[in-house]
């Protein structure tokens, strides 16, 4: 079954850190750009941070420059989220999604306008005190 599981959620506080993770099952990774996406309560969903299949480039939402920051070991299937200096706005759904395109901008494939081939199932973040 192929399928990305997303982990390390949870209730942090503001000014925290959380690292969450994107694990592929059943097809490897390093064939695939990655983004992570999160839908807050009410809201749209939004692409938070992507990654190209190699790792060498990545694309950033304003909302989280300086802040979070996205790695890949795909000895490991894996791709990181990694947050620090969590606010209580991050509070969110996150999800990982895959795509084996080519010749796509990495900008737009962080859109949510950009049809990935896979999906995780996302992951709650809760930032609060």
């Amino acid at each position: 079954q192929l399928q990305l599981v997303e982990s390390g959620g949870g209730l942090v506080q503001p000014g925290g850190s959380l690292r969450l993770s994107c694990v592929a099952s059943g097809f490897t990774l390093d064939n695939y750009a990655i983004g992570w996406f999160r839908r807050a309560p009410g809201k749209e969903r939004e692409a938070v941070l992507c990654i190209s299949r190699s790792g060498g480039s990545t694309h950033y939402a304003d909302s989280v420059k300086g802040r979070f920051t996205i790695s890949r070991d795909n000895a490991k299937n894996t791709v990181y989220l990694q947050m620090s200096s969590l606010k209580p706005e991050d509070t969110a759904i996150y999800y990982c999604a895959a795509s084996n395109a080519f010749g796509v901008s990495l900008a737009f494939m962080c859109s949510t306008d950009y049809q990935y081939d896979y999906w995780g199932q996302g992951t709650q973040v809760t930032v609060s005190s």
